[in-house]
């Protein structure tokens, strides 16, 4: 399994990377500090290279996260949309983003930093 945590948030980066070791999931987990590395490697990545799930943080600087998902949605290659499952991870509270979010036929899910253990399981029985 590949992940793709998108934050510009290093210390949010390590718990979630954290978090999927002490659930004991065998993964490959790529950070990106920021949505633009994320969509360019996105954007150039082969079907083999896509991410299985992405974490997307809301709150960035630059690009932000529904930026993020506007342009990723617009790229060129759809394999990218059908295979990766992206999930908001985020502090965000606000009520008006967990419906944006489920409006979202791109977002699968909306966590709250940080991540837990009940999350990683829903996760793992939805891929």
């Amino acid at each position: 399994m590949k992940i793709f945590i998108v934050d510009d948030d290093p210390i949010s980066i390590f718990l979630t990377q954290r978090s999927f070791e002490m659930e004991g999931v065998e993964a490959s987990i790529h950070p990106f500090l920021s949505a633009e590395e994320a969509l360019e490697m996105l954007g150039k990545a082969s079907l083999e290279d896509l991410p299985d799930i992405i974490f997307l943080d809301l709150n960035m600087p630059g690009v932000d996260g529904w930026e993020f998902l506007e342009a990723f949605e617009q790229l060129p290659d759809v394999s990218a949309l059908e295979k990766c499952r992206t999930y908001i991870l985020t502090s965000s509270l606000d009520t008006s983003d967990i419906a944006k979010a489920n409006e979202s036929p791109l977002v699968k899910g909306f966590i709250h930093k940080p991540i837990g253990p009940e999350d990683i399981q829903v996760i793992l029985q939805a891929h």
